[in-house]
């Protein structure tokens, strides 16, 4: 394992990144917003069961092949990012729907509930090839060649995913109590849903121009 020091910059490192906002944050805000803290909270911990498919796959040299093929990472880019996008315009627009539905005295949709948004989560993350490309390019960096480097890479990269899920916990409280406190300001719920849905198709539409990392 690495030094003490090294291990302590690398905490450091994983939790900026972890606060930076990304597809796993939005998508648990707009969860959270529309159905609630327990589906906020099942897709922050599907985000992170996604993110340790990338860890377990770059431990085992999988995301390294995949990388390493134009048409591999191409394939698997146009995936997630379409699903991003898909997930981005149904959160816009369900914002939408619900907000003409109060308007008509027309009972909300039903919310998606716990599971679904739990299984959603781990596709947002396991979709994403940059979060692939991040655990090779970032986590090496602290790497003790002289020790088990599979075993160093899944330690430090579940230190990561722990911190990025807390990260998504924490937006999944946030939110909650943003819109528990928000009941009389609808619009207010509805903007930030339609925002959240922008973001994510933003994402999406910048993951489809990504480009292979070089090797």
């Amino acid at each position: 394992m690495p030094e003490l020091s090294q291990l302590a910059l690398y905490v450091a490192a994983a939790f900026l990144l972890a606060i930076t906002p990304g597809p796993g944050i939005f998508y648990v805000a707009a969860r959270t917003l529309a159905g609630g803290r327990a589906e906020g909270l099942s897709s922050s911990l599907g985000n992170g069961l996604g993110g340790m498919f990338h860890v377990v796959a770059g431990s085992l040299g999988v995301s390294a092949i995949v990388l390493a093929s134009a048409e591999l990472f191409t394939a698997l880019k146009f995936i997630g990012a379409a699903y991003l996008v898909w997930m981005g315009v149904r959160t816009f627009l369900s914002a939408r729907r619900d907000a003409l539905n109060a308007m008509s005295g027309i009972e909300p949709a039903p919310p998606i509930g716990p599971r679904r948004a739990f299984h959603e989560g781990v596709l947002v993350e396991a979709l994403n090839p940059k979060t692939a490309a991040f655990f090779l390019a970032f986590i090496p960096q602290f790497v003790d060649m002289t020790g088990n480097i599979a075993l160093q890479f899944v330690v430090l990269g579940f230190i990561s995913v722990v911190l990025n899920t807390a990260a998504d916990v924490v937006v999944a409280f946030a939110a909650s109590g943003i819109r528990h406190g928000a009941t009389a300001r609808p619009n207010l719920v509805r903007r930030i849903r339609e925002g959240s849905g922008l973001a994510m198709v933003a994402l999406g539409v910048g993951l489809a121009l990504a480009r292979r990392p070089a090797n």
